[in-house]
């Protein structure tokens, strides 16, 4: 009867797991060519390829490794690269909260470990199957979505970084447009629901430049001082706007 009631378990999380991977495809096509683009532009940007891979294991967001990627180019240092992927990422503190409150069925020892496997992308199918966390065995089937985009971002960097060393300089340079790409990828969505996101990119432009030519900053400070400015008035513009 035990051995019964195992391989029945067993059966449903296996069926749970092959529906997550099933969920996670569209992720997966989607973040290999963009994770070898990284890997080749970290490549040429002097990034070790044990470097470059290890940052997509650890860091794991592409917005912040190909920021991240680019401010080590223009020469910026440590504190300054750590302290803007920092700001950049910190949405993924209130993704994690909102995963957390939408599978309250999953028990806190499962929560922790998916929390840390949650992009953009990911969080965004997960938020699509919210049914599933009413259902046993579903931390099976978020964790195979996770697992499947995370494992998809690790190889693809990894080709990018060996490509890196055998794909000409003149044709990398094109794949940095990657970089914007992403950025602008971002930011549509946001400006569609609402168009003040819009002008609270366009300040971080703004700052930026004059943090850059006319304060004469190192870029890379240049990018985190604007972008600490530019998220104090986009702030106050949505407090505002909400008093009204």
């Amino acid at each position: 009867m035990d051995s019964v009631i195992s391989n029945k378990q067993t059966t449903e999380k296996m069926k749970m797991m092959r529906s997550g991977l099933a969920a996670g495809v569209p992720i997966t096509l989607g973040y290999f060519p963009i994770a070898i683009t990284y890997g080749v532009l970290a490549s040429q940007s002097g990034i070790s390829l044990l470097e470059l891979t290890a940052m997509s294991i650890l860091v794991y967001a592409g917005a912040a490794q190909f920021m991240g990627t680019n401010m080590f180019a223009i020469g910026a240092g440590g504190i300054e690269i750590v302290f803007a992927t920092f700001v950049l990422n910190f949405r993924h503190f209130v993704m994690s909260l909102s995963f957390a409150n939408r599978t309250k069925g999953i028990t806190n020892s499962w929560k922790l470990p998916l929390s840390l496997g949650l992009t953009d992308e990911s969080f965004s199918v997960a938020s699509l199957h919210t049914e599933k966390a009413k259902q046993e065995h579903s931390s099976y089937f978020y964790g195979a979505l996770m697992i499947a985009a995370y494992a998809s971002w690790i190889i693809g960097s990894f080709i990018g970084g060996v490509l890196g060393d055998v794909i000409p300089s003149s044709l990398s340079q094109s794949m940095g447009i990657a970089l914007y790409a992403m950025f602008i990828a971002l930011l549509i969505p946001s400006v569609k629901n609402e168009v003040k996101y819009g002008f609270i990119a366009l300040i971080a432009m703004i700052c930026n430049y004059v943090f850059t030519y006319y304060v004469a900053l190192a870029e890379g400070w240049a990018i985190v001082c604007s972008t600490l400015l530019a998220s104090f008035i986009g702030m106050m513009i949505m407090r505002r706007s909400e008093g009204k």
